[in-house]
């Protein structure tokens, strides 16, 4: 009681010895604050702090709120407020807490020079707050475990893509190339538009009709292969292209391929589009009207039938047609009708134009096995792709483009 009455005094004296008041208002501050430690404790070990508040004895929030008062008008001077001097820094966190960001600094509290202090709070309340306040972790930990993630998830990409790699050429060895066929980039989001290549017009015009082409047009390192009739029914084959991840597209005759329509829901089921190559085979120009369209919306009906779609693309027989070809075709659902700009065979290559591919080439090969060729589908294949390796092409797939 007796420093509460020296404080008291010395809040009287301040406004004739500011300076002297600042210097003593901190050393009552600091000894109010080591007697509520002290206080505190002794009532904590009676088990009565709830008396030892009637009787008059500061908790440690109430000394805090008093050296809080006193540190204004030592702060007048530009010292720093005497709370600070606690040397447990129990106090100092209390007297922080203490400033209710929803309600302000309370004014009743305000001291000589105006300066508003905090409110003061239970001594309850604030030494709850403190107690369950989480720590906040050190600014340069935070920084360093950012910086970690992207890293080690960059790490993690760069791993994942050596692994893969690793695999895709185990995968091509294991079929007889020396390198990886390469991944081609995605499919445009736009497709290209594709028009009839010039000198491969019918008479009377090709408006409206389906456009006939050897190459896509794009710009992008790729080439489409194509496989057309089907008499050759290789398991090998389907295995091979699947586990390389290689896409192309068919091209079926039905008379090839009815003894055995289940091949081909392999094929189809490993992703590959089944398209129209007529029911027999023949040369259509030689045809009625009336027999081309068997011939090509007979095979339409065949293949939604055995298969459960409709081709929209279509190859004539030997790259044949004429205008009533490309009118029929367009009447049962075909949108184009690709050709090749050049032909695949076990030991060589046939080329329309320039013997080496450019970007958007479609080159066709065919079912046939050694009943045919001197080959099997999968050395035939295996050529091919090793050509376009080497040159420096992927390939994609043809309906993404068409």
């Amino acid at each position: 009681m007796r420093l509460v009455r020296q404080t008291e005094q010395l809040m009287k004296d301040r406004v004739g010895d500011r300076t002297r008041l600042g210097r003593r208002a901190r050393a009552v501050a600091a000894a109010l604050l080591v007697a509520a430690v002290g206080s505190g404790c002794a009532a904590g070990r009676a088990g009565d702090a709830g008396d030892a508040g009637k009787a008059g004895s500061p908790g440690i929030a109430g000394a805090a709120g008093v050296a809080e008062s006193v540190a204004p008008a030592a702060g007048a001077t530009g010292s720093t407020p005497a709370a600070s001097a606690s040397p447990s820094g129990s106090a100092s966190a209390s007297a922080s807490d203490s400033v209710s960001p929803s309600r302000g600094p309370s004014r009743a509290a305000s001291g000589a020079s105006g300066r508003p202090t905090p409110a003061l709070r239970p001594a309850s309340n604030t030494a709850s707050k403190a107690a369950t306040k989480p720590a906040r972790p050190a600014a340069g930990a935070a920084a360093g475990a950012h910086a970690k993630r992207p890293a080690g998830a960059l790490a993690d990409y760069a791993s994942r893509l050596k692994a893969s790699a690793a695999a895709r050429l185990a995968t091509a060895k294991k079929w007889g190339l020396t390198a990886a066929p390469l991944v081609p980039p995605p499919p445009p989001t736009v497709k290209p538009r594709i028009t009839t290549r010039k000198g491969f017009g019918v008479k009377g015009g090709d408006a409206g009709l389906p456009p006939v082409f050897t190459r896509v047009p794009t710009k992008d390192k790729v080439v489409f292969i194509t496989i057309d009739d089907g008499s050759e029914k290789e398991p090998q084959f389907i295995k091979m292209m699947s586990e390389l991840h290689v896409p192309y597209s068919a091209f079926l005759t039905d008379y090839l391929i009815s003894d055995d329509y289940g091949y081909f829901t392999k094929v189809q089921a490993s992703g590959v589009t089944l398209n129209n190559h007529t029911l027999t085979h023949p040369y259509l120009p030689g045809l009625s009207h009336a027999k081309q369209e068997h011939e090509i919306c007979g095979q339409q009906d065949k293949l939604a039938k055995e298969y459960g779609k409709r081709p929209t693309l279509f190859r004539p027989s030997y790259g044949n047609y004429n205008r009533d070809t490309l009118s029929i075709a367009k009447s049962c659902g075909i949108k184009a009708v690709p050709l090749w700009e050049a032909e695949a065979f076990p030991t060589h290559m046939d080329w329309r134009d320039e013997a080496h591919f450019e970007p958007g080439d479609i080159i066709l090969t065919h079912f046939q096995g050694r009943s045919e060729w001197d080959a099997t589908m999968v050395e035939n294949i295996r050529n091919l792709l090793q050509r376009i390796t080497d040159q420096g092409y992927a390939v994609a797939r043809l309906e993404d483009y068409v």
